[in-house]
């Protein structure tokens, strides 16, 4: 059987050989395609490969009967529309690994032209001008690189960092100290990383929690005369707060690839001349595009013949017998996990995740990796799906444990999450109740009754009267309306927990004034 190939993007030549090597492949080269001619050609073809330029929408995928697979050969899937692939059964390929060199040889680019102020002075020299003693720079060898984000591509700045014998310290919520320690590196909180370093390089997806995360408050906790490097991603560094930061001297230097908006123009940061840019270039070379090409043809080829990707973005087709019989738990599964992953910050060594009643006799592994991916994408964003949940689970070091039992504590079905990290463990579990949806049935060891969805607040109290009293009041005084309360206890004037569903997100300050309040050990912000 031969299978039909478009590539409707531009790619490296070198990048789809394999396709060309393929024996079964006939590839066909069409790009600059305009809308109505791809729908007009993509109903032929087994397979698309495109990049950027493409726009993959629902009604191209809906058009395309016999499209098995999409390549995207680069990282960002932003053109396609992942929820259409995946109702028609298409698999979506990227290739995360082919521009992780790349980016991290840029960041280090940038470090060095930073603290050697290297495009300030060439562009001097540009105007006839030698300003030897202007332009004077400081060493690497001995200076505290802080990394915020230890993935694939912080973990290669690092190595590259202590090669310059740079002292490196680093930020990641699923970094743990042996994990710090096993790579010669030091192991920090967010404050102390930002507190230590004398140059800060962020390489953390762009995220709810990461948005500005480099804000006027982390600045003000940083060394003076400290540098900053963004090759990661526009929006994980308040753009105006480091403005105001360079102005008055905190910030001593920025290089930066990266913005909120681009392509910019006239942008008020590179009219200071301690800010040096890029247009995005982080993976821009011949390398990672033709990395990224040679990654992404593999997986189509694997799975034209039926085999397993090694980087798919969403969930392959299964069995319609056996979605039909989860596919009303996968609401549950992530939220439970996403539920969990709200309740701390402490780094999860293990999942356990129980199936009992009705669910121990049905094939939950599409499930567990569901689960795993509502308790990770709090932190790795859209990056996590549940094809490679459980991989990138393992990667962070943290075990998967499924168990299935008879004990059903009531319930007709019940899916119980449980994590453990080095404070002790934290568990949630919930249900399916008929004509009322999901439900969380029980925190920790207290019962519940709540639906998982919209703005919630945990509460660990002391069970005495005025307590909920006094936390109606507070959220009153704040104009926040409260749509449900459910509380949870044990025993008569002991712990107790209360959990709110409230119309609107609490800022910080409002979880502080809370955790004040007399009889009030603990205010957590769950919001899913």
């Amino acid at each position: 059987m031969t299978y039909k190939v478009l590539i409707s993007d531009p790619l490296s030549e070198d990048g789809i050989f394999p396709l060309r090597e393929a024996g079964d492949v006939e590839i066909v080269l069409e790009t600059d395609l305009s809308k109505e001619l791809l729908l007009e050609r993509i109903p032929d073809f087994d397979a698309l490969l495109v990049r950027s330029q493409t726009q993959v929408t629902r009604e191209v995928i809906e058009q395309a009967a016999n499209l098995k697979v999409i390549g995207r050969a680069g990282v960002g899937v932003d053109n396609i529309d992942l929820e259409a692939a995946t109702e028609n059964g298409v698999i979506v390929v990227n290739a995360p690994d082919g521009n992780t060199n790349s980016a991290a040889e840029h960041t280090m680019a940038m470090l060095t032209s930073l603290a050697r102020k290297i495009p300030q002075a060439f562009y001097a020299l540009k105007q006839n001008r030698w300003d030897r003693k202007k332009y004077v720079g400081v060493e690497l060898k001995g200076k505290t690189l802080g990394i915020i984000g230890l993935g694939r591509i912080g973990a290669e700045v690092a190595a590259r960092a202590k090669g310059q014998r740079m002292n490196v310290i680093a930020y990641d919520p699923f970094l743990t100290e042996e994990k710090a320690e096993n790579m010669g590196i030091g192991y920090g909180t967010f404050a102390e990383v930002l507190q230590e370093a004398d140059f800060i390089t962020v390489h953390t997806p762009l995220l709810k929690e990461t948005k500005h995360i480099i804000n006027k408050e982390a600045f003000a906790m940083m060394k003076d005369g400290v540098q900053i490097i963004n090759c990661a991603r526009g929006g994980i560094i308040d753009e105006d707060a480091l403005y105001n930061a360079i102005v008055e001297k905190k910030v001593a230097g920025a290089a930066l690839d990266v913005f909120e908006q681009e392509p910019i123009h006239h942008h008020k940061l590179l009219e200071l001349p301690e800010v040096i840019a890029t247009p995005h270039l982080g993976a821009s070379t011949i390398e990672a595009q033709k990395n990224v090409a040679i990654d992404v043809s593999h997986d189509v080829i694997t799975i034209l013949r039926g085999g397993l990707a090694q980087s798919p973005v969403n969930i392959p087709s299964v069995p319609q017998e056996v979605m039909k019989k989860i596919e009303p738990y996968f609401y549950l599964s992530e939220k439970l996990g996403a539920f969990l992953a709200r309740l701390g910050n402490e780094v999860v060594e293990e999942i356990w995740i129980y199936y009992a009643g009705d669910l121990a006799e049905m094939e939950v592994t599409p499930l567990t990796r569901n689960t795993v991916k509502g308790l990770l994408k709090r932190h790795l964003g859209d990056h996590v799906n549940t094809v490679n949940a459980a991989f990138l689970a393992e990667k962070k070091g943290i075990t998967i444990h499924e168990q299935k039992t008879s004990s059903t504590k009531g319930f007709t079905n019940l899916l119980t999450v449980e994590t453990k990290s080095k404070s002790g463990k934290r568990k949630v579990a919930g249900t399916l109740l008929n004509g009322l949806g999901a439900r969380i049935v029980k925190v920790d060891h207290y019962s519940m009754d709540v639906v998982p969805e919209g703005h919630m607040v945990l509460i660990h109290h002391k069970d005495q009267p005025g307590a909920i009293g006094r936390v109606g009041s507070l959220l009153a005084k704040n104009d926040v309306n409260i749509a449900t309360m459910q509380v949870g206890r044990t025993e008569i004037g002991g712990d107790a927990i209360m959990m709110l569903v409230i119309d609107k997100q609490l800022e910080q300050h409002e979880l502080d004034q809370l955790q004040e309040l007399t009889d009030i050990y603990h205010a957590t912000a769950v919001d899913l």
